[in-house]
């Protein structure tokens, strides 16, 4: 790992060289969706002989010690995240968010500009605000530069379903920053991705970027690793030590306890059945955590309620094996990386319909969807999953071969791959595992 004042080459004799700029990467920030996301883009690409530099911010005080992401393939250089004073914990603020992850942007961007004047990049592929710097570089000197490729990821500062979160004027105003940094990005990025055909209109609208650009390369999910880390053994050990019988109906959700994940209206859809027999665990923590337990006690459903809080990754994908259900009640949303890990491990699912979801749970198919925030529609979808538990099961293998078909690494990566072979006139030298014309197919 290097610091990002001093750039050397990286990989100079690889066949095709990628800078990946990002805010945060597992293991070294936590184990959010954009933390696993970069892990796996880095190694996949890895895995296709792409010689990767990953520009990031230095490991949290709590990461391993082991500083690389993957052995092979890949280099970090690592740029100071300077959160501003008052901001909060990094990354987890609208404050922050508008104000260190700009500058980390800015500064980002210029490692990757540098190294692209110098030619030891051939493609920059930036996600959010991460490549700021290097947009305004490509405005300044296109010649000392190389093909941009802007992930702009879920779109939370714009919201996801196409309106700003919250739709308060204060957080219209507070969000300004970011929203100006991702927006000079995308203006200078060859292609803009959009990780959900239903998050497209929002790419257009929010960022202002032509059909022309756009490519829809989703979000993806590994399979193998999910087979590998838990199967129904897991799965039935987690409920026996919760003391669960089989005739409890088990409706998990996972996320960050935050209230734009929508967990008090599932709390409140929840107390509207209480005739059936169900236990929600709630996997995740967050600054919405005391809140959340003292709406549950007042709705009185608090024995039948567990917060196993944050979990390492096969306790993780145990509760996801566990699961009868898998709800997710967020008000707004990316991609959503969890309903595909649910997904992945053939489990049913309950969501709203919100940013990337309708293209994951098809109605009736592979799970139910229902409006952001309404709590009696939302009862209503787990009321009929739990009366008709024998559908469930067909249900869960309907997702695990969705997320096969469009949502897997293979698929996903070699639609990454066609736009960079695109971006460079078909010269880039790297295996193709799919077609690069791949269909995006099933999804209305």
């Amino acid at each position: 790992m290097r610091n990002g004042a001093a750039v050397a080459p990286v990989y100079a004799d690889a066949p095709f060289r990628v800078a990946v700029l990002a805010r945060a990467v597992y293991p070294l920030h936590g184990y959010g969706g954009l933390e696993r996301h970069v892990h796996d883009l880095v190694r996949h690409l890895a895995l296709h002989g792409i010689a990767v530099t990953l520009v990031t911010r230095p490991p949290s005080r709590s990461a391993p010690e082991q500083a690389r992401v993957i052995p092979e393939g890949c280099a970090i250089i690592t740029v100071p995240y300077r959160t501003f004073p008052f901001a909060g914990r990094r990354g987890t603020t609208v404050l922050d968010r508008s104000t260190a992850y700009p500058w980390f942007g800015y500064r980002a961007g210029r490692v990757a500009a540098r190294l692209a004047a110098r030619h030891d990049v051939d493609m920059v592929h930036g996600l959010g605000a991460s490549a700021l710097g290097y947009a305004l570089a490509r405005t300044r000197h296109p010649d000392r530069t190389v093909p941009f490729v802007l992930n702009p990821q879920g779109l939370e500062e714009f919201g996801g379903t196409g309106r700003v979160f919250g739709g308060s004027r204060l957080k219209r105003w507070a969000y300004g920053p970011l929203q100006a940094a991702v927006r000079a990005c995308a203006r200078a990025a060859d292609r803009v991705l959009a990780t959900d055909r239903s998050l497209e209109p929002t790419v257009r609208a929010a960022l202002g970027v032509p059909a022309e650009r756009i490519r829809l390369v989703p979000n993806a999910v590994d399979l193998d690793e999910c087979d590998r880390l838990a199967g129904p053994a897991d799965g039935r050990r987690v409920r026996s030590e919760l003391g669960l019988s089989s005739e409890e109906a088990v409706l998990v959700s996972v996320g960050r306890l935050e209230e734009n994940k929508g967990f008090h209206v599932l709390a409140r859809a929840l107390a509207r059945i209480e005739a059936s027999r169900w236990h929600w665990v709630v996997v995740g923590g967050g600054p919405y955590a005391p809140a959340l337990e003292r709406l549950i006690g007042s709705l009185g459903i608090r024995a039948r309620v567990t917060f196993a809080g944050r979990v390492d990754t096969r306790v993780l994908h145990a509760w996801y094996e566990a699961a009868d259900v898998f709800v997710h009640p967020t008000l707004y949303e990316g991609s959503s990386l969890v309903t595909l890990e649910a997904m992945a491990h053939r489990r049913a699912v309950v969501a709203t319909r919100a940013g990337g979801l309708p293209d994951k749970v098809e109605d009736g198919v592979t799970g139910w969807l229902v409006e952001p925030a309404d709590a009696g529609a939302l009862a209503a979808a787990i009321r009929h999953a739990i009366e008709n538990r024998a559908r469930l099961e067909a249900m869960g293998l309907a997702g695990r071969i969705l997320a096969e078909r469009l949502f897997s690494w293979p698929v996903v990566i070699g639609r990454l791959l066609a736009v960079y072979r695109e971006l460079t006139g078909g010269s880039a030298s790297f295996p193709l595992r799919r077609p690069p014309d791949l269909p995006y197919e099933g999804v209305p």
